[in-house]
């Protein structure tokens, strides 16, 4: 059966192929190989978590924020969220796709 989620091109490879062996789910800190310009990337977005992560399951990256989903808030957490874990500024990540949904597409400029 065809899973539903995203590819993971862009991904470091010990990342992709730690997601796609399955099992645990990986806590994801450092995703500095997406620091490229250009780069696009797809996450699934868990507002009201219990704590603020990054994880990879069924290949899919996942970002649990804490905060609600109102007036943008959400979207704002997960870019800071992400670019502590890419390495690069907040202004450095551009929203694409999924302005008031969970699945939200982000490219680094």
């Amino acid at each position: 059966p065809k899973k539903r989620g995203f590819h993971l091109q862009g991904i470091p490879s010990i990342v992709a192929s730690a997601a796609c062996r399955g099992g645990d789910d990986l806590a994801i800190t450092d995703l500095t190989e997406l620091a490229k310009s250009g780069s696009r990337f797809s996450v699934r977005v868990t507002p009201k978590a219990s704590r603020n992560q990054i994880k990879i399951e069924d290949d899919l990256i996942r970002v649990y924020v804490t905060t609600v989903p109102e007036n943008g808030k959400a979207t704002a957490a997960v870019i800071k969220l992400l670019a502590k874990a890419i390495g690069v500024a907040k202004s450095d990540i551009e929203l694409v796709r999924g302005t008031k949904d969970r699945m939200k597409t982000f490219q680094i400029r």
